[in-house]
């Protein structure tokens, strides 16, 4: 009883721990990473034209925030789940996700012509948010309960 009660407070502590990096990668991001959308998103953008970007610096910085996220939404999964075929399946998603919505962002931002702000605002969200751990989280914790 002990050893289970000590176990589920290392659980705790890690997930604090993990849960606090991702906090200060979002608190941190303009320290960080090359986002011209930062501001650009903050203000009134429905009908604003896009800000100037370097194209290289902005995915660059949308890797390595990604990556950052990536890394830290996979220990938490794996603190909480203890599967590694879970880690290694959520890792081909976040791969087959980067790839989808970089390319969906990137099309926006240089083919389109029409005013897409709202597409790209909700894209960008998934690029720099670690919105598929809430998702992931779920569905995985429906599949073991089934």
């Amino acid at each position: 009883m002990l050893e289970k009660i000590l176990k589920n407070k290392i659980h705790i502590t890690q997930l604090f721990l993990l849960i606090s990096l991702l906090v200060l990668v979002r608190v941190f991001e303009n320290e960080l990473f090359y986002d011209p959308f930062l501001d650009f998103f903050k203000k009134d953008f429905v009908k604003m034209p896009l800000p100037n970007i370097n194209s290289l610096q902005l995915f660059l910085g949308l890797l390595l925030r990604y990556t950052l996220n990536t890394f830290i939404s996979l220990a938490v999964i794996h603190v909480l789940f203890a599967d590694v075929k879970m880690v290694k399946f959520s890792f081909l998603l976040y791969c087959f996700f980067f790839v989808i919505f970089t390319t969906a962002f990137f099309y926006i931002v240089f083919f389109t012509v029409e005013n897409h702000n709202w597409i790209l605002f909700y894209i960008r969200r998934f690029l720099i948010q670690p919105i598929f751990l809430l998702l992931f989280v779920a569905g995985f914790y429906y599949q073991k309960q089934k």
